[in-house]
């Protein structure tokens, strides 16, 4: 197929073109057969200047079908059998072009780096799960009692609190906050393993 086909047996190997004018002549006057007859000859040719511009093999079967629709529709603006060829391949060649161009306008970023264009903002299903979770644990701490309600609360409300301040709003010993705090944190672990929350 990378050849251009030659003639047959006693006539001039070297009159592809001339071969090619001559079918499409024959076409042009009503011969079917001149169409199938100029597609063997020439679509090799237009496979290799197709290929030529570097599509892939998809890509370069659809532009050569394309260039023969092309020429169906564009038949009639050809006024000289003898540069059929030349049209072909011209034709074809653009096409291959504005495949390449499309074809680079298509191709996929990968998630890095689109990602580096894409805004810090969570998704709307990110923050659905969130929400989720949220709700979720603040059901399984109003399980636990009001001692450790009010300690978890306090410690997971801002900044590392003040221990003198929690034990005096909570009436305990500044001592026995961070074993209490690990106790009721231990107590709300069991509550979301039991309300499916952790594995």
């Amino acid at each position: 197929m990378s050849e251009v086909p030659r003639a047959s047996a006693g006539t001039n190997p070297a009159s592809p073109w001339d071969a090619a004018a001559a079918a499409f002549t024959r076409w042009r006057d009503g011969d079917d057969e001149g169409l199938n007859d100029l597609v063997r000859l020439l679509s090799p040719v237009l496979w290799q200047v197709v290929r030529a511009t570097g599509l892939d093999r998809e890509r370069a079967e659809d532009v050569v079908q394309t260039t023969w629709i092309s020429l169906v529709d564009h038949a009639d603006s050809i006024t000289s059998p003898q540069g059929i060829s030349a049209w072909l391949c011209t034709s074809a060649r653009r096409e291959a072009w504005r495949a390449g161009r499309l074809a680079n306008r298509e191709r996929p970023v990968e998630d890095e780096l689109l990602a580096h264009g894409l805004p810090d903002s969570e998704s709307p299903e990110h923050q659905v799960l969130l929400n989720d979770e949220a709700q979720l644990v603040r059901e399984c701490l109003d399980r636990l009692p009001e001692r450790c309600q009010k300690l978890l609360r306090i410690v997971a409300a801002g900044p590392r609190p003040n221990y003198t301040d929690v034990a005096k709003t909570l009436g305990m010993p500044v001592g026995s906050i961070g074993p209490t705090r690990g106790r009721c944190l231990d107590k709300l672990r069991q509550e979301l393993t039991l309300a499916g929350g952790l594995p």
